[in-house]
C-alpha cells in the first residue's frame, strides 16, 4: 500500500471520529419537541416578562417545575411502550439514576444559593437550575421518542 494511501485512511478515519453522530429521527413522527416547547413557553414568559417580584418569580418557577414533572413523566410513558422489555429494562434504570442525579443536583442548588449567599436572586438561580435540569431531561426523552 502506497504512503499516499494510507495518509488518505487515516485522515477519513480521523476525519469519520471527529464527525458527531446523530440519530435518524422517524420522519413521520410528530415533533414531539417543538409541541413541548410551544406549551413550556407560556410558563417561560411568565417567569421572564410577567414576573416583577421575588414572591411572582418564585410562584412561576414552582408553576413551571409542575409543569416540566408532568412533561417529563408523559415523555417516559409515551417512550416506554415503544420500547422492546430488555430496552424497557435500560431505560427504566436510567430514569432511576436520572433521578437520583436530579435530587443531588437539586441539594447542591438548595445549599448554594441561598438568600444569605445571593440575596433576592438566589430565587432565580435556584429556579432557573432546577428547571434547567428537568428541562433538559424531558428534552432528551422526546428526542428518544422522535426516533419511534
Amino acid at each position: 500500500m502506497n504512503n499516499s494511501f494510507k495518509k488518505l485512511k487515516i485522515m477519513l478515519l480521523l476525519l469519520g471520529v471527529a464527525i458527531p453522530c446523530r440519530a435518524i429521527d422517524n420522519p413521520d413522527a410528530p415533533d414531539y419537541v417543538a409541541e413541548f416547547q410551544q406549551r413550556a413557553q407560556e410558563f417561560e414568559v411568565a417567569i421572564h416578562q410577567q414576573a416583577k417580584t421575588t414572591q411572582e418569580s418564585l410562584k412561576a418557577y414552582a408553576n413551571y417545575e409542575l409543569f416540566l414533572d408532568k412533561e417529563l413523566n408523559n415523555a417516559y410513558q409515551a417512550l416506554l411502550p415503544k420500547l422492546a422489555p430488555d430496552l424497557q429494562k435500560k431505560i427504566k434504570q436510567s430514569q432511576r439514576d436520572w433521578v437520583k442525579y436530579r435530587d443531588a443536583e437539586f441539594e447542591f442548588i438548595a445549599e448554594n444559593w441561598t438568600p444569605q449567599h445571593f440575596g433576592s436572586s438566589a430565587v432565580l438561580s435556584r429556579g432557573g437550575y432546577r428547571t434547567t435540569i428537568i428541562n433538559n431531561r424531558v428534552m432528551q426523552l422526546l428526542y428518544y421518542l422522535k426516533n419511534y
